[in-house]
C-alpha cells in the first residue's frame, strides 16, 4: 500500500469505523481478473494488504476484515446475478475498454475481466450494504450495481436495498514525478517505508521546474514537494515554507530534508505497527479468521433470502 492508497481511501475507511458497521475485504479474486496467468504473488500480496490496513488503523474488532475468497457466497451470488445481467451492461463500463488499452501486454478477453463489475456488485450487496464509500470516479461502477439490484428485485422481490454512494473527501496524492501516485508508474512511496527509504525517495521528488538556481524564487503552487507539505505539515510550517520558497530563503534540497523528517515522524506509528505484525504474522491470520467467520454469517443470511426469492431453495434436502 502506498501513500496514494492511504490518503485516497484508507484514511476515510478508518474514520468511518466510528460511524458505521464496516466490512473491509482483501480482493484476492479480483486480483485474478488481470493476473490469472501468474498467481504466485497473490498470497503474499493478500497478507501485505491486510497487514497494511491494520497498521493504518483498520480495527478488526470494529470492522469485519476478511478475505474475499474465503466467503464463497460472493461467488454464488455472482453466478446468480450473471443469469439476469444483460451483457451490454458490462460491455459499456468505461474502464473495460480503458484497461484493455492500458494493459495490452495481458490477454484480458476473458469473462472474469468483463464480469469484474458484476463480482464487485456481489461483493457489495451480499452484505445488503446501505452505503459504499467511493470517489467520484467510481460512481458509474456503483450505478451499475444499483441497476442490477433493481433488475433482480423486479424479478424476485425486494431482497436487496439499493446501495447509496458515500462520497468521501479524499486527498489527491501526486507521485514523486508529479503524476498520480501509482505503483505501475514507479513513482510511489510505500505507506510503511523505512525512514531511510522515505528520505531517499523524497530526495528524488520533482520540484518547481522553473527554479534553476538556489537563488531563484520558487512557486509552491507548481511544486510537487509543497503538495506533500499540505498532507503532512502543520499550518505554521506550510505557511513558512510557502514564504521562504517564494523569497528563495529555502532551497529545494533543504526543503526535501525538512519534508522527509516530517514524513518519517508522521508515519512512524504506522511503520511501528507494521513491524509488530511482521514479527507476529498471527495478528493477520487471526484477524482474517475471525473476519471470515463474521462475513460468512452475514453473507449466508443473504443467500438464504436470495434462494428463497428465486425459488431454488430445497429444505427437503437438508
Amino acid at each position: 500500500m502506498h501513500l496514494g492508497n492511504y490518503f485516497g481511501a484508507v484514511k476515510n475507511w478508518v474514520e468511518l469505523q466510528d460511524r458505521y458497521p464496516c466490512y473491509t475485504f482483501i480482493a484476492d479474486w479480483h486480483a485474478l481478473t488481470s493476473d490469472y496467468a501468474d498467481t504466485s504473488k497473490v498470497r503474499q500480496a493478500s497478507f501485505d494488504a491486510t497487514a497494511d490496513l491494520i497498521a493504518a488503523g483498520i480495527d478488526p474488532r470494529r470492522s469485519v476484515l476478511f478475505l474475499q475468497s474465503e466467503v464463497k457466497e460472493h461467488a454464488e451470488l455472482h453466478l446468480l446475478l450473471s443469469m439476469v445481467t444483460p451483457l451490454p451492461w458490462l460491455e459499456r463500463v468505461p474502464t473495460f475498454k480503458d484497461q484493455q488499452d492500458q494493459l495490452q501486454e495481458k490477454d484480458l478477453n476473458t469473462y472474469g475481466f468483463l464480469g469484474y463489475p458484476l463480482l464487485q456488485t456481489a461483493d457489495i450487496i451480499v452484505y445488503r450494504a446501505a452505503f459504499v464509500p467511493v470517489g467520484e470516479d467510481q460512481a458509474s461502477h456503483l450505478e451499475l450495481s444499483r441497476e442490477i439490484v433493481r433488475r433482480f428485485n423486479n424479478f424476485y422481490g425486494p431482497v436487496f436495498p439499493e446501495p447509496q454512494a458515500l462520497f468521501t473527501t479524499a486527498a489527491k496524492v501526486p507521485g514523486l514525478d508529479g503524476r498520480k501516485m501509482s505503483k505501475s508508474y514507479g513513482n510511489a512511496i510505500p505507506l510503511t517505508a523505512s525512514a531511510d527509504e522515505i528520505r531517499a525517495l523524497v530526495m528524488t521528488m520533482f520540484t518547481d521546474p522553473n527554479r534553476v538556481r538556489r537563488s531563484d524564487p520558487g512557486n509552491p503552487d507548481i511544486c510537487n514537494l509543497f503538495q506533500f507539505h499540505k498532507l503532512f505539515s502543520d499550518d505554521a510550517t506550510i505557511a513558512r515554507v510557502d514564504h521562504e520558497c517564494r523569497t528563495a530563503q529555502i532551497g529545494c534540497v533543504q526543503d526535501k530534508k525538512l519534508l522527509a523528517d516530517i514524513m518519517v515522524e508522521w508515519l512512524r506509528p504506522i511503520r511501528a505497527r507494521r513491524e509488530e505484525i511482521d514479527r507476529d504474522p498471527s495478528i493477520v491470520w487471526d484477524a482474517l479468521r475471525d473476519g471470515n467467520r463474521r462475513a460468512r454469517e452475514r453473507a449466508g443470511e443473504t443467500l438464504a433470502l436470495v434462494r428463497d426469492a428465486m425459488k431454488i431453495d430445497y429444505p427437503e434436502l437438508r
